[in-house]
């Protein structure tokens, strides 16, 4: 195929002018294909996934086939999500940017429908909505299809997954037989070839060949290991690699749940996006994402969607996918708007084999990578701590703190030195050494899962509380019966007396109580603090474990 710029197509100066300040010259193959098919008004089945230019690929034709002259409803563009709702009214507008005739609106769950009904009466050309909004439009007569020229299914395979099916066939019963139907798809399920053979009319197929799937400026790598050490290892990973936004995904809402609150006990930024989620509440969790935060986003592959974010560095496939597509969905989140990126693959077993299926699919090898040993972590740790120790010195003004160590050094009774202070005080900034990855076998694995479980069973009946050298065992009476997670516990901790969370030690949550470490010296601060708050709800008691012998 010979190269075309977005000159030579049949689109008038006004998206043209757009697309150049926008800075794209040539358009993408899915558009290069769509594009010329949509606008002569056939029928189309876009396969092609997010991050290859599809939502261009029809908002250009939507946008030269609108009437500017009629302020009635001509185009309506389905999406999953309220995130890729948002996006796709977005990069409408851009495209649209010097055509002010063309007023479009996006409509969702989670935003005041008395402001899209106002919206909507003023006169819209162009709606882009999810399916559930739009049902509600149409039964309060405030969105009428008429008028409505152009139908686009964005992600319609993500949409059957949701169970949007029956809301997609109503929506586009309601629109005139002569519409144009255009449905853009990453798979072409069972469902979305009976939706088309219903709905489309002789549609022309455009597929985007699978070399042009992966991203080049992405280094894909794996890592073998076993369920049990796979939080250890991400957490290595992210403080060896430092990224500056991450995506962690995990094939369960449960398993992103889970991930999260072993993460934020930890002292990490994380939260987890999924279909559990309220759309308000996703709202938040992507404002905090975008904004720094947090920089850990851990997400299931539905939710991931709508997620288009250019700084994300790195992207963790925790669980690795059950579809070889997924695939690239998931590591297509990195290397955005030509930056590189990052993705790393935790495989062990059997999904040694599953992982030969996606390097065969992308035809691209992923590069095996070691688990990074406690040296390398502390290693940069340490020249991260001593570069900024290096930015503090240079800018001056430290009078005073020399002032303090002098004085600390002459009047202590033992004999310090400066450099003896400068080690402890490292030590407090750095934190405990970790533990070494041990990657055991089966049987060695399994003896060990049994003593822990006796242990543990002694410990609940005993009220066990051997604590770690320099921390303080504290009891709570809240626990798994009052869906009490380990993230809340760090942060009633941190919240109430002003602790880090980085420092709260080893959580054990039992049914109906919880043991928590907190440094000795916050212990008194701890107990002060916490005194009759909530936790999920539920008036606490808390107070220092007592080591009761048998």
């Amino acid at each position: 195929m010979n190269t075309i710029k977005f000159e030579d197509l049949q689109i008038n100066d006004d998206i043209k002018k757009a697309i150049a300040e926008m800075g794209f010259e040539e358009p993408s193959p899915i558009q290069v294909q769509s594009i010329p098919v949509i606008l002569s008004g056939k029928d189309v089945i876009g396969q092609a996934q997010t991050g290859t230019g599809k939502t261009a690929a029809f908002s250009i034709p939507i946008l030269e086939k609108v009437d500017q002259n009629d302020r009635s409803l001509q185009a309506v563009v389905l999406c999953p999500t309220r995130e890729l709702a948002i996006q796709v009214s977005s990069e409408i507008k851009k495209i649209g940017k010097y055509m002010p005739g063309v007023k479009t609106l996006p409509v969702y769950g989670g935003q005041p429908i008395d402001r899209q009904i106002k919206s909507l009466r003023s006169g819209v050309q162009v709606v882009i909505g999810t399916p559930g909004r739009v049902i509600d439009h149409i039964n309060r007569k405030t969105l009428k299809l008429d008028n409505v020229k152009m139908v686009i299914l964005d992600e319609a395979d993500e949409m059957l997954d949701m169970g949007f099916r029956e809301d997609i066939e109503m929506i586009l019963s309601k629109t005139p037989e002569d519409r144009q139907t255009t449905f853009f798809s990453a798979t072409m399920a069972r469902g979305i070839l009976d939706l088309t053979k219903k709905y489309q009319n002789d549609p022309q197929h455009i597929k985007v060949v699978r070399q042009e799937l992966t991203v080049p400026n992405i280094k894909q790598h794996y890592i073998e290991t076993r369920s049990s050490n796979k939080l250890e290892v991400l957490c290595r990973l992210v403080d060896v690699y430092n990224p500056k936004l991450s995506v962690v995904f995990c094939n369960t809402k449960r398993g992103a749940d889970e991930l999260v609150s072993d993460l934020q006990a930890r002292g990490y930024f994380a939260d987890a996006l999924h279909g559990d989620l309220k759309q308000t509440q996703r709202d938040i969790v992507m404002d905090k994402f975008r904004s720094g935060t947090i920089d850990i986003l851990v997400a299931t592959d539905v939710a991931a969607r709508g997620i288009d974010v250019d700084d994300v560095e790195a992207v963790f496939n925790y669980d690795l996918p059950q579809d070889e597509e997924y695939y690239v969905h998931r590591i297509g989140r990195t290397g955005r708007a030509g930056r590189n990126g990052i993705s790393f693959t935790f495989v062990f077993g059997k999904d040694m084999r599953k992982m030969r299926d996606i390097e065969r699919y992308i035809k691209t090898k992923l590069v095996k990578h070691e688990i990074p040993s406690i040296a390398d972590v502390e290693e940069k740790k340490v020249n991260a701590f001593f570069s900024q120790v290096k930015e503090v010195i240079e800018a001056g003004h430290l009078t005073k703190q020399l002032q303090w160590i002098e004085s600390f050094c002459s009047d202590s009774e033992a004999d310090y030195s400066t450099v003896d202070v400068a080690a402890a005080l490292l030590k407090l900034a750095l934190g405990e050494d970790k533990q070494e990855i041990v990657e055991e076998k089966p049987r060695e694995r399994r003896e060990r899962g049994e003593r822990r479980e006796r242990t543990g069973e002694r410990r609940e009946r005993r009220g066990s509380t051997g604590a770690q050298e320099g921390m303080v065992r504290l009891f709570i009476n809240v626990g798994r019966n009052q869906r009490v997670q380990a993230k809340d516990i760090v942060g009633s901790i941190a919240g109430e007396a002003g602790i880090p969370g980085k420092l709260v030690g080893s959580i054990d949550i039992y049914d109906k109580y919880t043991f928590v470490e907190v440094p000795k010296e916050n212990a008194k601060a701890v107990l002060e603090k916490m005194k009759d708050i909530k936790i999920k709800g539920n008036k606490i008691n808390i107070e220092q474990a007592n080591v009761r012998k048998k």
